[in-house]
């Protein structure tokens, strides 16, 4: 096996324990197993154990940012409207299918307030979907030929911050999270007040 091959083992290990175990739960002895790695793999690749977690992590947000631009400009545009329902869909509406990974980003935050390596990680990969975000804004509005209310960066950072409100309470009351079509009414609404 070559040495990239055992990186992408260990990280889809990691990834699948962050699902199965959690993050606080998952020890050196499980991504091995998960990976079909040794011990000193871990430590080859990434430094130890909680470092291959939050790479994990890290790996999560990238693919679901991924799946968010997917969704947006796999078909025709739209209308802006269409195209923010098609992201929070992406967003918000997989919620259901992606619980186990939901679950172990979640566990993932408690531990950033006490380790900075995973605080400085997890605020780089905010830093990298805002980035990705920003370029599928400008990207989407400059080929509708609209202009964007605000900063996309702004607008961006609000979406997120929707996207991670709602993911915590869907994860402690899926039935009463409203779903991408409601969230875009709601912020209609919101926005004809003012």
């Amino acid at each position: 096996m070559s040495r990239k091959e055992v990186r992408e083992r260990l990280l889809a290990g990691a990834v699948s324990c962050l699902q199965e175990k959690g993050y606080a739960r998952t020890t050196a002895r499980d991504l091995v197993a998960a990976s079909g790695t040794n011990l000193a793999s871990i430590g080859y690749h990434f430094g130890g154990k909680d470092a291959l977690l939050n790479e994990a992590i890290i790996a999560c947000f990238e693919g679901w940012t991924e799946r968010v631009e997917k969704a947006i400009f796999s078909s025709g545009l739209g209308t802006p409207r269409e195209l923010l329902e098609r992201a929070m869909a992406a967003l918000v509406d997989v919620f259901g299918e992606m619980r186990p990974t939901l679950m172990g980003c979640v566990e993932g935050y408690p531990a950033a307030l006490r380790e900075q390596a995973l605080r400085e990680r997890l605020a780089a990969a905010y830093g990298d979907a805002r980035e990705a975000g920003v370029g599928m804004l400008r990207r989407a509005s400059a080929e509708m030929g609209v202009e964007l209310p605000v900063a996309p960066e702004v607008l961006v950072s609000v979406l997120i911050a929707i996207s991670d409100g709602l993911m915590i309470q869907w994860l402690l009351d899926p039935d009463s999270t409203p779903d991408s079509r409601q969230i875009v009414d709601a912020l209609a609404a919101i926005s004809a007040l003012t």
